[in-house]
């Protein structure tokens, strides 16, 4: 014993291959898919035949359980790193197949030449050549069976390659057969730990592997987990998730035919037909809202010691804690995963002007809007034809000041629990009393907008602003900002940059600021090309009196001005030139932060 944190031990390959059948070790099941490439399994069987170094593996040990009739259940050994290792063992010398990235089943093959005079040629991932060739043992886990009798080969191989040294060849494969007994190192961290320990102790051990998350100690916690229909529950949150992204990968889960039994997988089938990219979550996002919608908490370390079955108070384990988790991790990710739910939460985000993922800009302020929504439908005290729009206020709000950026499960949890305590309509009230006074829209919201960076919040809401408002772009009547957003996507520059470059404004955050944006159709932006506001405007107010449009479709002095309002252009915009580009930014700066108050009043 180190301390008392961890446990150094060593296991055999085929110890620890043995642990993992006999379910001892449990391997996430799906969390990671298989994504070491086949010649990274190839490189770890030839560095264990040669006896080098592979690594530790670390596992962390579930606690031991007290059930109701007093008996303590032992807690199994859940892999939280060298998943990737120890399944290319599975694959290559216990022969089963691996899920890859698709969740596809393959096998990954290794041959073996047991007469190899280069010893980086010993090894190799199997393709045809391998099976033609009889100096190759096409596939090694032949080698590793139980029934395998090596005298019996060896004379098959001989026969197949006349004049082999059968010597050579049987020192060789006896070589081979010792990989089964080299020695790994295993951490087994205890059940005691917390997260923060658990990770300090990860990085410091393996600080190039890749960062574990709390959500992925939530879902090593669900795959050790059968007795509670957890490691289904998993799943749940696996295909979920992939099928948000990939509706066409349907049929691959219908392949996992234990699954394709479970109620489950008719309740997320809906995805299959679903091409909506405005929210599309991780498991984090899904765990996170799944359990501040059940638990009415925020943060995700305290879901681990709950399905461990922890009591805050006594610090002791027991059963019936993990058994009301599950069910309510159960209830949170039904809520979570009903089409119902989900579609009428996109369409209130959509309707609030955030009509394409490219306006989105935090996950976190997304998944406490959805948490939002499943806890305003379930609240007696908000009318049902109001939930949409508080949902949307709340998330404007937290768009606006940042609120989810930082610190966010720290904020989250003070959220739940006031509006726990509170109610939602009062501590809303408070929220946005004490956030969005006069100084945050008159000051605040300007400076804020004083940026080049056109992923910034306060830009993305001014355009979520103008589609929510249906506001005509620059110069056109009738061609929406939503309309040139899903089209072309790219904003252009009111004062051209080039005219600005040329006339001493050289510094990219200058021109560049968001202020001095806006979306274009292509023929009106072609049509302006590298002329001050002054110039074009003037054109377009020429084309007033000749009937003739050569920019856009705007005919008339009241038309004009009413579309410079709706794309937030100050009217002395007709006559300015470079000497007026500071002015400008000011002004426009103030007119946008102004459309932005008055939409959000009005939602």
């Amino acid at each position: 014993m180190i301390g008392e944190k961890f446990t150094l031990m060593q296991y055999s390959v085929s110890a620890i291959l043995g642990l993992i059948e006999a379910g001892q070790f449990v391997i996430p099941e799906i969390q990671r898919p298989f994504v070491w490439k086949r010649s990274q399994v190839r490189d770890l069987i030839d560095s264990l035949y040669n006896g080098y170094p592979t690594g530790y593996i670390i596992t962390w040990k579930n606690p031991d359980v007290k059930t109701k009739d007093g008996v303590v259940a032992g807690g199994k050994h859940v892999l939280i790193d060298g998943q990737q290792r120890v399944t290319a063992l599975m694959a290559a010398i216990s022969g089963l197949e691996v899920l890859d990235e698709d969740f596809n089943r393959d096998r990954v093959k290794i041959a073996f030449n047991p007469l190899a005079t280069d010893p980086t040629k010993r090894f190799e991932v199997q393709d045809a050549s391998h099976l033609k060739d009889k100096k190759w043992i096409p596939d090694i886990s032949v080698i590793f069976k139980p029934d395998f009798k090596q005298r019996a080969f060896e004379n098959q191989y001989a026969a197949l390659n006349e004049g082999v040294d059968l010597d050579e060849v049987s020192e060789e494969l006896t070589k081979l057969k010792a990989i089964a007994n080299r020695q790994i190192g295993v951490i087994e961290l205890d059940h005691t730990l917390d997260i923060d320990e658990v990770t300090e102790i990860f990085i410091r051990i393996n600080s190039k592997g890749t960062p574990l998350s709390q959500s992925d100690f939530v879902m090593s916690k669900m795959a050790a987990d059968t007795a509670h229909n957890g490691n289904v529950l998993r799943k749940v949150v696996d295909y979920f998730c992939h099928l948000a992204v990939k509706p066409d990968f349907y049929p691959q889960v219908q392949k996992d035919t234990e699954f394709a039994a479970t109620p489950y997988a008719q309740k997320i089938k809906w995805l299959s037909k679903d091409n909506e990219d405005i929210y599309d979550p991780d498991y984090g996002d899904m765990l996170r809202v799944a359990f501040m919608y059940s638990f009415s908490r925020g943060r995700l370390s305290d879901m681990v010691s709950l399905l461990s079955g922890r009591d805050f108070e006594t610090r002791e384990f027991k059963e019936e804690i993990v058994e009301d988790s599950y069910k309510k991790l159960d209830e949170g990710i039904q809520a979570f995963i009903n089409e119902y739910h989900f579609a009428q939460f996109i369409l209130a985000i959509k309707g609030a002007g955030f009509k394409s993922s490219k306006l989105l800009n935090s996950m976190m302020t997304l998944d406490f809007a959805y948490y939002l929504f499943l806890k305003l439908s379930n609240d007696a005290s908000i009318p049902k034809n109001q939930v949409k729009r508080y949902v949307q206020k709340w998330f404007v709000l937290s768009t606006l000041t940042g609120r989810y950026i930082g610190s966010p499960e720290t904020v989250m949890s003070r959220d739940i629990r006031n509006i726990d305590e509170k109610g939602f309509l009062t501590f809303f009230s408070e929220i946005e009393r004490s956030v969005l006074p006069d100084t945050f829209w008159e000051v605040t919201l300007p400076q804020n907008l004083e940026t080049s960076s056109v992923n910034s919040p306060a830009f993305n809401t001014f355009l979520a602003a103008q589609i929510n408002m249906n506001k005509n772009s620059l110069f056109m009547h009738g061609t929406m900002i939503s309309d040139l957003l899903d089209i072309s996507g790219d904003v252009h520059h009111i004062f051209p940059k080039a005219y600005l470059k040329s006339n001493g404004v050289t510094s990219r955050s200058r021109y560049n600021q968001v202020a001095n944006y806006t979306y274009l159709d292509t023929q009106v932006n072609k049509a302006i090309s590298d002329d001050a506001p002054a110039v074009y405007f003037k054109t377009v107010m020429d084309q007033f009196d000749s009937g003739t449009a050569e920019i856009g479709n705007i005919m008339g002095m009241d038309a004009l001005n009413e579309n410079l309002a709706e794309n937030a252009l100050p009217p002395e915009i007709i006559y300015m030139i470079v000497g007026d580009y500071d002015d400008f930014l000011s002004k426009r700066r103030h007119l946008m932060a102004k459309m932005i108050e008055d939409y959000y009043k009005h939602l």
